[in-house]
């Protein structure tokens, strides 16, 4: 599942321009004068995290008089193609930057260097064994996870006064909460919660996991699909909202960050999205216009989600999988995480770099309440088992989406999941 959602109005062509000195694909053998050379595949393109992956390579490089890195500046929407190209013909980059889950493939093909000899033990320690399983594969580290998103809740704390109602305090808020809070926010016409699903399904298997929704179970291999009580209360309780008009029908049609207008105008009280959203409220919303995160958003059972962290890679066919290794200790370094971090407003996998950014910002702009959801994070059932990405793009979204626009009901929306799961299994 790739849960990273790139905000629009950043130029890509603004984050080539800031990256100088870019070479082409392929990994090198060079080592003219002494000095290793490798090339470095980055995806970030928002121009405060370009910023700062061109200062932790410009770093590594003044400390490093024998290792020398190039920036190669990819998108996301194209790494896989791009990348399946390069391990085919030889000329891959020698550190990867990608998505947890768009790694396993490379894994199993053996595209990719063990990095369990490499990890620095104090990297090792500082991040969590569920955000370590994402990117091993049978006892093996193939990547170091840097950056990880949560969904949370944004709330116009004006509205809240208006309306009498109390901003939550404490680290987590139940369902029912949410619930109760966008009725009561709910007045004048206006909706008390936005919320873009017009793509629903990593939101709904992300917050499934805090009801113990797993969906999944067995043999990742052969795994075996139940959508029982538990899997349903997510999109049962969405629909609810949707039915009483306390989540706006309008927002559900739209995605991502396209609810934010509404909610800088008062058209909703609260909006539910990535914490990545902070960012863009920072920068976007009116000056006067106050705001917070809420505390994490639990089940009856936990506030977990799903962990899928960026990552960073080293080729196998590299000449120099040591060096390159190096270069990814150095970038997972407190400082330089914390950077990137706050660049693209992502939890930083470790607890040293989380403890970074809340001293840097004091917490302010909702990093007080996102940081802390770093530790719900946990490896999901659904993404270790085959067939799940092809499940989610042919019956699970187009389900969801009928089921929250009222033409599906819980018995045809199981019946969806379970019929297109059997396909999927049956090779259709």
């Amino acid at each position: 599942m790739r849960i990273r959602r790139w905000l629009a109005g950043f130029s890509v062509a603004a984050a080539l321009v800031a990256l100088a000195g870019c070479g082409s694909s392929g990994n090198s053998d060079s080592s003219a004068g002494g000095v290793v050379e490798l090339k470095f595949l980055s995806l970030a393109y928002q121009p405060p995290t370009v910023a700062a992956v061109k200062k932790v390579v410009d770093d590594f490089n003044s400390s490093h008089s024998n290792i020398h890195v190039t920036i190669e500046q990819g998108s996301f929407d194209t790494a896989n193609d791009q990348l399946t190209t390069q391990f085919q013909g030889g000329t891959a980059p020698d550190i990867i930057h990608l998505q947890a889950s768009l790694i396993t493939g490379f894994e199993q093909q053996g595209y990719l260097a063990d990095l369990t000899p490499y990890v620095d033990p104090a990297i090792k320690s500082g991040i969590t064994n569920d955000v370590w399983q994402t990117v091993s594969l049978n006892g093996k580290v193939y990547a170091e996870p840097t950056l990880l998103q949560s969904y949370v809740v944004f709330a116009n704390t004006d509205q809240f006064q208006a309306a009498g109602v109390t901003v939550p305090t404490g680290d987590t808020m139940s369902w029912d909460q949410l619930q109760s809070m966008a009725t009561s926010l709910t007045r004048d016409g206006h909706a008390g919660l936005g919320w873009g699903l017009k793509s629903p399904a990593a939101t709904v298997m992300n917050l499934a996991l805090g009801f113990g929704g797993n969906y999944f179970s067995g043999d990742s291999a052969k795994p075996k699909l139940t959508v029982g009580a538990n899997e349903l209360q997510v999109p049962q309780r969405m629909k609810a909202m949707i039915a009483n008009k306390s989540l706006s029908a309008t927002s559900v049609t739209q995605s991502g960050a396209d609810s934010l207008p509404a909610f800088y105008a008062g058209g909703y009280a609260m909006v539910v999205g990535g914490d990545f959203i902070a960012q863009s409220i920072k920068a976007a919303a009116p000056a006067n216009f106050h705001w917070t995160v809420l505390p994490a958003l639990a089940g009856t059972s936990s506030a977990h989600q799903a962990a899928d962290p960026q990552s960073l890679s080293v080729a196998r066919q590299s000449k120099h999988v040591k060096e390159a290794a190096e270069f990814v200790n150095f970038y997972l370094q407190p400082k330089n995480l914390a950077a990137v971090a706050q660049g693209d407003w992502l939890i930083p996998t470790s607890k040293a770099a989380r403890d970074e950014v809340l001293a840097q910002t004091n917490g302010a702009d909702g990093w007080k309440q996102i940081l802390p959801t770093a530790t719900q994070l946990v490896n999901a059932p659904f993404q270790a088992a085959q067939g799940y990405p092809k499940w989610k793009t042919q019956a699970l979204q187009p389900a969801l989406q009928k089921y929250l626009a009222g033409s599906l009901d819980d018995a045809g929306l199981t019946s969806a999941l379970t019929k297109g799961w059997d396909a999927v299994q049956s090779g259709g």
